[in-house]
């Protein structure tokens, strides 16, 4: 009888944490969607590359619940922009986004899992930036500029030309890489990384329903 009770009590706990789990993945999934969607402009880069804070819930779901609710919270944060915003690049850059930005969260994850200190959360997410970046770079030169050209019907020199106009420097698709995609992806890894070390042992306790 009392390995029952035992059990039923298990059962509801076990319960318990997956809807508060899912609950709280649907939350940052949310706010992940609608600050992907508040994309900011950054004068030295070409238009199509913008700036936004999207990875910020999901660092803060992948310390907190681990590195596959952090791929969940990205996948449902560019369904969500989708919703939102639409897409420009025919789904194209929104699947880069997404491959890129797990990238990003799930080694700070994996690592900071490891063992829960902040100095581990430091490695993780430098480990992060770094895994982000080149991935991104190769993403971007080998998969979504090329095929943002095919689909739109432009020359690859024409995407080379938007980044000349706002760098002299870029002159070809290397150095396009080297000059525009690479300071995006090391400025969203630093930044996200700061405000994630700064913030997460606050909200860690509402992320773990511990909050009083």
């Amino acid at each position: 009888m009392l390995n029952e009770e035992a059990i039923l009590k298990r059962e509801k706990h076990s319960t318990a944490v997956s809807v508060r789990k899912i609950a709280v993945i649907a939350v940052l999934s949310a706010m992940a969607g609608v600050l992907m969607s508040l994309e900011i402009p950054l004068p030295f880069l070409p238009p199509f590359y913008k700036f936004d804070f999207g990875d910020l819930p999901a660092m803060l779901g992948g310390f907190a619940l681990g590195p596959i609710s952090a791929v969940a919270i990205e996948a449902l944060k560019v369904f969500i922009k989708m919703l939102i915003k639409g897409s420009t690049t025919l789904g194209i850059g929104d699947l880069t986004n997404f491959l890129v930005c797990c990238a990003f969260v799930v080694p700070a994850a994996f690592i900071y899992r490891a063992n829960k200190n902040r100095k581990m959360a430091l490695v993780g997410m430098t480990v992060g930036t770094i895994v982000m970046t080149v991935i991104g770079d190769f993403l971007n030169a080998y998969v979504m500029l090329p095929f943002y050209a095919m689909a739109f019907h432009w020359p690859m020199d024409k995407l080379i030309a938007m980044g000349t106009a706002v760098n002299s420097h870029i002159t070809n698709l290397n150095s396009f890489v080297l000059l525009a995609t690479t300071p995006l992806n090391l400025i969203k890894g630093i930044v996200v990384s700061v405000i994630t070390f700064a913030l997460y042992k606050r909200v860690s306790p509402i992320l773990h329903g511990r909050a009083k």
